[in-house]
């Protein structure tokens, strides 16, 4: 997968005719996934397949937000690569960019730089400044023959379309069994492992950390059954989300760090610096303070007893 990324000025590195998908793509659900499928047809006659999204939430610069994402730039391009997309375009948003007509979008970037010949969305698409652009004006171009518009129904779980507010709002509410329903991949955070304060590994139960990006949507602080990708070998494990109250202490005061901090079963090697993929199945607990390292490890044993139970008849 090719990645253009922050480039105003994009163009393809062959002539090849494409198909295109347009939208933010935050949280990558089942409704994607039929969108995609339906760019995999035009593959087959050797089409490239273009996922064009924005290098920065369209939100924060229309209306001055800031709000957390479901899926990090760095989540996109992992999944995006597994799905079989030619090129994956991160468009620059800000004032100038957010202010191109959608008959400029279409005109300039769609069918001349990118040599679009058919586009893939929703009925409820949108582009180009303010959001004006849509799907009428998308037909118009089908009319004159200059695009092929393709629209895909919209995927429905437990009987409402699945959108990225319903997913969100399951996150929330610690309910992952809901929001994976609906997600193409259990939701999940991928990074670089840090170095954490590795009492983990001095109580018998190493574990490894990440630090998730500022913008990434957290669930309530707790504890997760999970599991973890490492160099493409997968583990069961247990995750903690949050500050950790028992052991993240300065000089006896508490610090604030959210972190994501996975013990992986049958796993004890230090693996600093790689890249890890932890995806989350099952809200356990809420994050408590146990007032002292030794009923930290106990509960901890306790935690991890139950999850190999609960993987066992689970995943």
């Amino acid at each position: 997968m090719i990645i253009i990324s922050d480039e105003v000025d994009i163009r393809l590195s062959d002539s090849s005719k494409s198909v295109v998908a347009i939208g933010k793509f935050d949280g990558i659900h089942k409704g994607h996934e039929r969108i995609i499928r339906r760019m995999h047809e035009y593959k087959k006659m050797g089409y490239k397949c273009i996922i064009f999204t924005f290098s920065a939430q369209p939100e924060s610069i229309l209306y001055n937000k800031n709000p957390k994402v479901l899926t990090t730039t760095a989540e996109k391009r992992l999944v995006f690569s597994e799905l079989d997309i030619d090129y994956l375009i991160e468009f620059p948003f800000y004032e100038k960019t957010a202010g191109i007509s959608p008959e400029s979008f279409i005109e300039d970037i769609l069918l001349d730089r990118l040599n679009t010949h058919a586009v893939v969305c929703g009925n409820d698409i949108r582009f180009g400044h303010r959001g004006m652009g849509d799907l009428k004006l998308l037909k118009s171009y089908e009319e004159m023959s200059r695009l092929k518009i393709e629209v895909v129904d919209k995927v429905t779980y437990d009987g409402d379309v699945i959108s990225s507010s319903r997913i969100r709002q399951s996150i929330l509410n610690a309910d992952i069994e809901r929001a994976n329903e609906m997600l193409l991949r259990p939701y999940m955070f991928y990074g670089t492992v840090v170095h954490g304060r590795k009492l983990g590994r001095t109580i018998g139960m190493p574990t490894v950390n990440l630090l998730p990006k500022p913008e990434k949507l957290l669930p309530k602080s707790g504890v997760y059954y999970s599991r973890v990708r490492h160099m493409g070998v997968e583990y069961r494990s247990i995750t903690n989300i949050g500050a950790k109250p028992t052991v993240v202490k300065n000089d006896g005061v508490f610090e604030n760090v959210v972190g994501v901090e996975t013990y992986m079963y049958n796993f004890d090697r230090e693996i600093y610096g790689d890249d890890l993929l932890v995806s989350l199945y099952h809200y356990v607990r809420g994050e408590k303070d146990f007032g002292s390292v030794e009923a930290l490890k106990e509960h901890m044993g306790k935690d991890i007893a139950a999850g190999e139970k609960w993987h066992k008849n689970h995943i």
